[in-house]
């Protein structure tokens, strides 16, 4: 039981520090790297070291290399075509952290429920604050709330889309 208990206060450190990180983000468009940087090493030594851990260390480093170069890929094709920066580093840096902590394989759902929340949320953002479609909005808080989606019910939207298929 003891164990079972320590998991939970895990749980609730890490939603703690995506939600202050996706606030920290909707305030001043950043992601600060005195946060994110230790997260990424606390999720590659939880799984490395711990035996409660929630994946393996493989799985936690190549998720945290995966969730960088993901995004960073991804900046980089955006700037060879727009010649503008698309996406913060910072969102990077929080997607390599769910990438050490959850694994590799919870990063296409986190990117995919990201995506569709920013997509909506976005809009929303955009309109509120009278904005165009050009304009920056913070990616952030919907990679937060798409990680402790994964963190809280792994796997729910693989298993969501996967019943429908089948």
């Amino acid at each position: 039981m003891g164990n079972f208990i320590l998991l939970d206060w895990i749980r609730i450190y890490l939603i703690a520090i995506l939600v202050y990180l996706a606030y920290y983000d909707l305030r001043t468009f950043r992601l600060p790297d005195v946060i994110t940087l230790p997260l990424i090493l606390l999720g590659l030594l939880f799984n490395s070291l711990s035996n409660q851990r929630f994946i393996s260390s493989q799985d936690a480093i190549i998720g945290a290399i995966l969730g960088y170069s993901c995004l960073w890929l991804l900046n980089l094709l955006y700037r060879t075509v727009k010649k503008q920066d698309g996406i913060g580093m910072g969102d990077a840096k929080l997607l390599a952290a769910l990438g050490a902590w959850l694994g590799w394989f919870a990063l296409p759902g986190i990117l995919l429920m990201a995506s569709l929340t920013g997509l909506i949320g976005g809009i929303i953002w955009l309109q509120w604050n009278k904005q165009n479609h050009r304009s920056a909005f913070p990616f952030g808080p919907f990679l937060a709330i798409a990680g402790i989606i994964e963190l809280l019910w792994p796997q729910t939207l693989q298993i969501l889309l996967l019943s429908k298929l089948v």
